[in-house]
Order: structure tokens, then sequence, then C-alpha cells
């Protein structure tokens, strides 16, 4: 049996387990007593150095019950895992719906142009505030990662949600179809990002559980260092609707219904 290498990021974890990727999501989401149910997100990691994780104790204790059952999780470290794990090992990245269905997104170095004026992002790790922003994704993680700030980190990712109107205009707009609980609050943020230009973010909710509404997601999940920046595009409601529809049908039917947003 293959051993396959998990970073966690709801919580925070590396993760040995001998379960492929769809089976270990399904077990994050519905499989153990020892967490709380729900949606998971992580990636999947290769190649990764010896000389910061207990590789070779992973290995020994990865191994079959003794029924023949293959071994679940072994947990290499739960602290300040995230900047030890070099963006170059992480491979693909799964969303897992509160059922156990997985989604499969890859990596690219490209990043999309957005042309709105106004972002709200869902910090993932280290981190887990919602905040509001007049940045794009890349100058996010630039401002975030600045070691000449009082309040940075060495590493951060986070996910892009969708605003509609709001984006741009953030008084007038009309909210649609966003699954916002306190949208008066939500544009009070965005006002404030626009009426302080020197602003660059405003927090929505600073303690917030790392949950989000996979029927929100906009351009994808960001990952990235003051060096790097990767990015795992979000598909289009199109393309989910007729490539992944079981993920998808999950995703909109379950997912309001497991986390307050604000």
């Amino acid at each position: 049996m293959a051993n396959y290498l998990y970073l966690l990021l709801t919580p925070e974890a590396l993760v040995a387990s001998m379960l492929p990727p769809e089976d270990f999501g399904a077990y994050l989401a519905v499989g153990t007593e020892k967490r709380a149910h729900g949606q998971a997100v992580f990636f999947t990691v290769e190649d990764l150095p010896d000389k910061e994780f207990n590789l070779a104790d992973a290995r020994k204790r990865c191994v079959p019950h003794p029924d023949g059952e293959p071994k679940h999780s072994v947990y290499l470290s739960i602290y300040r895992v995230l900047e030890r794990v070099p963006l170059s090992t992480l491979r693909k990245l799964y969303l897992v719906t509160p059922d156990g269905k997985s989604l499969e997104l890859s990596q690219t170095s490209s990043l999309p142009e957005l042309k709105h004026k106004y972002s709200l992002y869902q910090e993932l790790s280290p981190v887990s505030s919602r905040i509001v922003s007049g940045l794009k994704p890349k100058e996010l993680i630039e401002y975030i990662t600045d070691r000449a700030h009082n309040l940075y980190v060495p590493k951060i990712c986070f996910v892009d949600l969708r605003l509609g109107e709001l984006a741009d205009d953030p008084d007038g707009g009309i909210a649609g179809d966003l699954p916002y609980r306190n949208i008066e609050h939500l544009r009070d943020c965005i006002l404030q990002i626009e009426q302080n230009p020197d602003k660059p973010t405003k927090t929505v909710n600073r303690v917030n559980p790392q949950w989000f509404p996979y029927r929100a997601v906009a351009t994808g999940v960001y990952i990235g260092d003051e060096k790097n920046v990767i990015h795992f595009p979000f598909p289009s409601v199109k393309e989910l609707q007729k490539e992944h529809y079981d993920w998808w049908r999950s995703a909109s039917i379950m997912g309001d219904s497991f986390g307050p947003l604000f």
C-alpha cells in the first residue's frame, strides 16, 4: 500500500495516511469522532525534505492494522506547519464537502486579472480572519508577508469569495444571492476601505472559523510567501454542473448549514 502526505488547513496539520486523497477526504469529513465533522481542505504533499519533520518515524507508524485495514492518519505536526512546508512540495488541493465528496484543484503560477475594485478574502492558515481589501491576491500576499510590518506571517493561504455588485458599488450594489447574513456590516467594511485609500485591508470578522461556503468561491485559493504565489483556480459554475455535478450539488445544498459567515 502507498503512503501519502497531506497538509491540512482545517485545522492546520501535516498528516501521513495510507488512504488516497478522495478516501482521506471522506475520512476527515464523516469518518472519525476525533474531529468536528464538516468540510475539509487539504493539499497533497510530495518530495518533502526530512529536515523539518520526522518522516522516518511516520513511515514506521503508517502501516496497515493487524487486520490489514490501511492506517488512516499519522500526525507529524500540528504547530506552525504551513510555514515549514515548501511551496514547491504542494501538488493538488482538495475541497471536501460535509458529506465527504472531494473536488480536486490543480495549481498554476499564472494569476487571473481581477478588474473589480474590492475583494473579500477568507484566510485559511495560519490565521483565519475574514477581510475586505482593495488589494489583488498577489498584492495582499506581499503585504501580509512583508517582514517590515509589525503584524506579518511568513506564508499565507486564503480563498477569494464573491462580492457581486458590492465589489464595485458597496453602497448601492445589490447583494443578490450572496450567502452572507450581515450584508450591511459587509457594506460598511468595504465603505471604510473606499473612504480611506491608505487603508489596505479591513477586518470583517477577526475570529472566524476555518469554514466558507464553496458556492461563494470566486477565483479560487491562493497560497504564497514574500517571493512566490500559487493559485488554485476554482471552476466556473458551468464546469461544476457539467463535470463535477455530485460535488457541486452537495456543496450547494449542505454548505450553508455548517457554519455562520459573519
